[in-house]
């Protein structure tokens, strides 16, 4: 399904029935990455999944876009759709459009569940965001599924589940370039630590142990920021902890979210 906000076309599915979860996903993916999440929360909740401009069958403009704007697009599809309040999940990228949505539109989050993220991004990280810029600029797509997929997995799951790794493989390769570089424009911005005590819905910060992208110290800090939260370290998990521990990401989530309806 699609409706049109912010000047693009947004994709999106909803499912399920009872209290309403917004899932929200990482870059260089797409909705179908909760796919498993999805699968066991539409039995109990009614299950928002969308893809990020620049994303999935969304559209993407060429251009740099800004967390805000993501923020915004976001905040629309739920008007849109007629939505006042939700529970919201959001992965790396999804964590921080998250931040800043919970931050901008505090009345429309319910509880706020932030995973393998960050609340800043160095300013010395930034040249490694330029880098990819200019890798995707030259080799498309392609130059940057195989380092991608080693920093969000680790080596054995990596060798074990070759079906996960294939599907996220698929997913970085029909990222839309434009869309891809876009959003490594917004990700270097990323700013929120002093702001997160505004936050006052139940969260959780979920991370991999194993992660080096955003790594557990990242995650100490926003749970040490955030007034009301829980922290779950993921063991055996690296960036992408939902695919690579589904069973214990879960529960984790599961166990949160019955908390907090």
């Amino acid at each position: 399904m699609t409706v049109t906000t912010n000047g693009i076309d947004i994709h999106y599915t909803l499912e399920g029935e009872g209290p309403l979860v917004t899932m929200s996903h990482s870059l260089g993916c797409n909705l179908t990455m909760w796919d498993e999440q999805a699968r066991l929360l539409k039995q109990r909740y009614q299950v928002l999944r969308l893809d990020t401009r620049g994303h999935g069958q969304t559209s993407a403009p060429a251009g740099a876009y800004t967390l805000e704007q993501l923020a915004e697009d976001l905040c629309g599809l739920l008007t849109e759709l007629g939505i006042t309040q939700t529970h919201f999940v959001g992965l790396s990228m999804g964590g921080m459009i998250g931040q800043v949505f919970a931050l901008r539109y505090p009345h429309m989050v319910q509880s706020l569940a932030l995973c393998d993220t960050t609340s800043r991004v160095p300013p010395d990280a930034r040249p490694n965001w330029e880098e990819r810029i200019r890798t995707v600029q030259t080799g498309g797509m392609e130059a940057l599924v195989e380092p991608t997929i080693e920093g969000w997995f680790t080596a054995s799951f990596r060798e074990q589940r070759r079906d996960v790794i294939d599907k996220v493989r698929a997913m970085l390769r029909s990222t839309p370039p434009q869309g891809y570089i876009g959003c490594c424009h917004a990700i270097p911005k990323l700013d929120t630590s002093e702001r997160l005590g505004e936050i006052r819905c139940p969260a959780i910060v979920i991370v991999g142990a194993q992660d080096p992208r955003t790594p557990v110290a990242a995650a100490r800090t926003i749970h040490e920021a955030l007034p009301s939260s829980d922290l779950v370290v993921l063991e055996s998990a690296s960036h992408l902890s939902n695919m690579e521990q589904p069973e214990a990401f879960n529960k984790a989530l599961l166990d949160f979210l019955g908390r907090s309806v």
